[in-house]
């Protein structure tokens, strides 16, 4: 006979280090003002984002998860500054 723990895709161990690595990059998106704003962020990040589901850091440091329109939101005022300081 068989116990959970001889399993791992049924839970024990692997089930545990998962939930802790899914906790782990919940804590690591900030709250904010990503909501009312659209930011600069590498194209292919955003493409690696969409394809693994891992959040993505703006140039002006914010970190979460793109899902919205950018164009139905102003520019971050920040990353608009860093990316023209960038440019010149």
């Amino acid at each position: 006979m068989s116990t959970p723990l001889d399993s791992p895709e049924s839970g024990g161990t692997a089930t545990l280090d998962r939930e802790l690595e899914e906790l782990l990059e919940e804590e690591a998106i900030e709250p904010g003002d990503h909501e009312r704003f659209s930011h600069y962020v590498k194209k292919d990040k955003i493409l690696e984002s969409a394809i693994t589901g891992k959040p993505v850091r703006a140039l002006c440091g914010k970190k979460w998860t793109p899902g919205r329109d950018p164009e139905k939101f102003p520019v971050c005022p920040t990353c608009k500054e860093i990316y023209e300081s960038l440019m010149s």
